[in-house]
């Protein structure tokens, strides 16, 4: 587990001010949570902008979040439909819901950087606001990149698609950024963080001279569920089945299925399943089977569970593929089945099969007996086990959250200048649109189950 650095030689003279911009995704704030913590231990301030009723709930209670206007998840708006895929999936992240994040939020933002006087923004990767607002105030800033499917080239055999990016983007510059910038907002000029290792990612096919791949950054968070630790048998493997905390909504039949596959090996190992939306439960009124309750010690169905210290107790974990997850399996060298489902999952599975570390089954077809065999072959077969171990080494060797502070404290002492911030501006007066959507990260990549 990382931790915060104490080392007085760490710290500079001159305490530095930080401000993380993150969309309302859990997986794209939990990396910040680590990095602010180092930095904080280096006698620097630290703040944020963006939702507190998300921000505040991984970061705990005292720390200062100013305020972001956008549309969050599962509240209204558009939800995208379970089964839009591939170039479909992309073309509605970004007009449904990226590029109404951004426009929603670049007031709060510059008004952020005008009261915190950031000596560097760090702006998720998908929460181009940041780095549009401070690109137009005069602001240095990186990326905090919670995915390295952008590194990947997802886009290259698709120039026309790439091409339709790049003019959104241009587009969303006019209204909210600098018309006359240059500079991709996904990528900082100047640093790029990349929360993975090359052990996983492989080599980037882009912004390689800006990216640092530090590890994940994984620090303790604040305790928001009780969970029934005396439930789980040290004699018996155990495993965890979840799909984040942005895909239940397409999630019904395949965790019925993995319910089943676990099922035909009660008495071998025990499950914990995440069911955040009873969608188990819903399935099981709806065709009058089995309800997805406890199964004595074989099964617990919760509704959330404390991912990190479970990580440490799982033998395996049946997962989405979703970036913050896998790292944080692959932290604790625990090996993984894969079931993309859409955004980056496809980019982020492939990297796990590739490292040898898990084994990818189809999210939309795989069947019980499918499951249960690629459960049992990373339960038993140590190769699993032993790429995951080797990953999980290079994440560490990394640095995680001290090296990402470290790149930040260079930066925030290379020069940066501030223009005057004014929120007043009329390039942050975007309209909100109030939309919603399931996605976490832009790829156009399709599904590509086996």
């Amino acid at each position: 587990m990382s931790e915060p650095s104490r080392d007085p030689e760490a710290s500079p003279r001159t305490p530095r001010r930080f401000l993380f911009v993150v969309p309302p995704l859990v997986g794209h704030v939990n990396p910040t949570v680590g990095v602010a913590a180092e930095l904080t231990a280096r006698g620097h301030r630290v703040a944020w902008a963006g939702m507190p009723e998300v921000v505040e709930r991984l970061t705990g209670r005292g720390t200062t979040v100013y305020r972001c206007a956008g549309p969050v998840l599962g509240e209204g708006g558009a939800g995208r439909p379970p089964d839009v895929r591939g170039p479909a999936a992309l073309k509605f992240l970004w007009e449904r819901f990226l590029v109404p994040l951004a426009e929603a939020m670049a007031p709060g933002v510059a008004k952020a950087i005008e009261a915190f006087r950031p000596d560097v923004v760090i702006a998720d990767q998908q929460t181009v606001a940041g780095a549009l607002v401070a690109e137009r105030l005069g602001v240095r800033w990186a990326t905090s990149a919670t995915t390295s499917a952008e590194f990947t080239g997802a886009l290259d055999g698709m120039p026309k698609i790439d091409a339709w990016l790049d003019g959104l983007l241009h587009e969303v510059r006019g209204r909210i950024g600098d018309p006359e910038g240059t500079a991709d907002p996904r990528f900082a000029p100047d640093l790029v963080l990349a929360f993975t290792t090359e052990e996983l990612a492989g080599r980037p096919a882009r912004a390689g001279d800006r990216i640092h791949y530090v590890g994940p950054s994984i620090a303790e968070r604040p305790a928001t569920t009780d969970f029934p630790w005396e439930w789980l048998d040290p004699a018996r493997p155990a495993v965890l089945i979840t799909l984040g905390t942005a895909n239940t909504d397409a999630g019904a039949r395949f965790l019925t299925e993995c319910l089943e596959a676990v099922r035909a090996r009660a008495g071998r190992l025990q499950t914990v399943v995440v069911d955040p939306d009873d969608v188990l439960a819903r399935a099981a009124r709806a065709t009058r089977s089995r309800p997805a309750t406890p199964d004595g010690n074989d099964v617990l169905v919760c509704r959330y569970v404390p991912q990190l210290p479970l990580l440490r107790r799982v033998n395996a974990v049946v997962c989405h593929a979703g970036h913050n997850t896998v790292c944080e399996t692959l932290w604790h060298g625990v090996p993984l089945v894969v079931a993309p489902i859409r955004d980056d999952q496809p980019v982020v599975a492939a990297q796990v099969v590739d490292a040898g570390a898990g084994i990818r089954v189809r999210f939309g077809r795989a069947r019980a007996a499918a499951i249960g065999e690629a459960l049992d072959a990373v339960l038993h077969e140590p190769r699993y086990r032993a790429a995951a171990e080797r990953v999980g080494a290079s994440f560490r060797a990394a640095g995680g959250a001290t090296a990402a502070a470290a790149h930040l404290e260079r930066l925030a002492t290379t020069g940066a200048t501030h223009a005057p911030a004014s929120a007043a501006t009329p390039a942050t007066a975007g309209a909100t649109r109030p939309t919603a959507s399931a996605a976490t990260h832009a790829t156009a990549n399709p599904e590509g189950d086996r």
